[in-house]
C-alpha cells in the first residue's frame, strides 16, 4: 500500500536540494562560526549566506534576521524580549483568540508575570477585524501579535491594515508566520511589521532551526544569555547545517512560490469538490477565499475527528485532526471554538494539507478512502 502524506500543515518533508546544501557541514565544513581560524570563517560564511537567503524571502536586511532553534523559540523571543524591553512604558498586550500555542502560552506566561492580556476575538470564518485590534488599544499598549494565517484553518489575516494603524500608534507587530514563510508574499516594511517568526520544517527545510525577523532600531532585550551570538540577540553557538538548510530552503521558495501555490490550491480545491460531492453532511471551516492555498479544514457530523484520523491512518492517508502541536489532547481545538461551531462539528473535525510532491491520483484516492471510513463510523455509531 503506497501511504498518502496529507499533513503539511504539520510539517514538510526536507527537499532534497535542501539535505545537498546541508551535507558538507556535517563532516566536512564542521567549523564553529565564531571560530576565528579558516573552518570557522567558512561556516560564518554559510551562516550569512543564509541571512541573506531568509532576508531575500521577507524583504528585509540580513542584518535584520537573527537565526533560532524554532518557531516557538522565535515567538517567545519576541514576545517575552520585546515585553521586557518596553516594561516602561505599558503593561498592556493583544492577541486573538486563534493564535499558535507558542504565542498563547507564552502570553498567558506573561499575564502571571504582571501583563495585561486581551484577546480579541474573530468571526465565523476566523478573520480577525482590524477595528476590534483599534479598539482594544489603550495608552498602555506595547505590542500587539496576530498570525499571518492560522495553522488550522487556514485563514489569512489583513495584516497590512493591522500593521499600518498600528505604525500610526506606535505599538509594536508582531506576527507568527509559520504558516505562511516560503508559501505567501511577505514583505514585512509593506506590512508594518516589527518581529515575525518563521520555521524551517514548515517550507521543505530541517526541523530545529527557525528565524526571527527584528526590525532595526525596535527594543529588544535577549531572550538566551551566554555568548553573544548573532550580535548579543541570541546567545547559542549556531546550527551550521540547519542554518544552512533553512537558508537554501527559503530560497527555493522565493523562486518556485508562485508555480507551488497554484499545484496545491489545484489539487486542495479537487479533494474538496470530491468529498463535499461524496459526503452532503461535511462542511468546511475557515475563510472560504481568504485561506491558504493548500489548507482544508473539514468537519463530519457524528464522526469523532480522532477516530477518522485513526482510520484514515490504517487506511495510509496521514491527516490531522487539527493542529499537530495540540492533537490528541482530547479537547476541542481552541480554534474552532472560537469560531463558534458547535460541539459536534468541533468533534469531527479533520485538516488535510496538500504538499509539493502531492498528485491527482492521491487526491482521488484519499476522498474515496474518507468516503469509505466516514460511512464505516457512522453505521458502527448507529449500530
Amino acid at each position: 500500500m503506497t501511504r498518502i502524506y496529507l499533513d503539511h500543515a504539520a510539517t514538510t518533508p526536507v527537499d532534497p536540494r535542501v539535505v545537498e546544501a546541508m551535507a558538507p557541514y556535517w563532516n566536512e565544513a564542521f567549523g564553529n562560526p565564531s571560530s576565528a581560524h579558516g573552518f570557522g570563517m567558512d561556516a560564518l560564511d554559510a551562516v550569512e549566506q543564509a541571512r541573506r537567503q531568509v532576508a531575500g524571502l521577507l524583504s528585509c536586511r540580513p542584518e535584520e534576521v537573527v537565526f533560532t532553534g524554532s518557531g516557538t523559540e522565535s515567538d517567545n523571543t519576541a514576545l517575552w524580549a520585546a515585553g521586557r524591553a518596553l516594561a516602561g512604558k505599558g503593561n498592556h498586550i493583544i492577541t486573538t483568540q486563534i493564535e499558535h500555542h507558542a504565542v498563547l502560552h507564552c502570553f498567558q506566561f506573561m499575564a502571571k508575570n504582571g501583563w495585561d492580556v486581551t484577546y480579541v476575538r474573530v468571526d465565523k470564518d476566523g478573520l480577525v477585524d482590524p477595528d476590534d485590534i483599534r479598539m482594544a488599544v489603550t495608552p498602555k499598549t506595547v505590542l500587539v501579535s496576530v498570525m499571518h494565517a492560522n495553522n488550522e484553518i487556514g485563514t489569512i489575516q489583513p495584516l497590512e491594515i493591522i500593521g499600518r494603524m498600528l505604525k500610526e500608534k506606535g505599538i509594536l507587530f508582531h506576527t507568527d508566520a509559520v504558516q505562511t514563510a516560503g508559501h505567501l508574499p511577505i514583505d514585512v516594511n509593506r506590512m508594518n511589521l516589527d518581529f515575525l517568526s518563521l520555521s524551517g520544517h514548515k517550507l521543505y527545510g530541517p526541523n530545529g532551526v527557525g528565524a526571527l525577523f527584528i526590525r532595526t532600531g525596535t527594543p529588544f532585550v535577549p531572550f538566551l544569555h551566554g555568548g553573544g551570538h548573532e550580535k548579543g540577540r541570541r546567545s547559542a553557538t549556531h546550527n551550521v547545517p540547519g542554518i544552512v538548510g533553512l537558508g537554501m530552503a527559503c530560497s527555493i521558495a522565493q523562486e518556485e512560490m508562485a508555480r507551488e501555490s497554484e499545484h496545491t490550491g489545484r489539487l486542495r480545491d479537487m479533494l474538496r469538490n470530491e468529498i463535499l460531492k461524496s459526503l452532503p453532511g461535511v462542511s468546511v471551516n475557515g475563510h472560504p477565499d481568504r485561506r491558504l492555498s493548500n489548507n482544508l479544514n473539514l468537519s463530519v457530523t457524528g464522526v469523532d475527528g480522532e477516530a477518522l484520523l485513526l482510520n484514515m491512518d490504517l487506511e495510509g492517508v496521514a491527516v490531522s485532526s487539527g493542529s499537530a502541536c495540540s492533537s490528541g489532547s482530547g479537547e476541542p481545538s481552541h480554534v474552532l471554538k472560537a469560531l463558534g461551531l458547535p460541539a459536534d462539528k468541533m468533534h469531527g473535525s479533520l485538516r488535510m494539507t496538500t504538499g509539493r510532491s502531492n498528485t491527482e491520483q492521491e487526491m482521488r484516492r484519499a476522498s474515496g478512502i474518507l468516503e469509505t471510513v466516514v460511512k464505516r463510523l457512522l453505521r458502527l455509531s448507529s449500530s
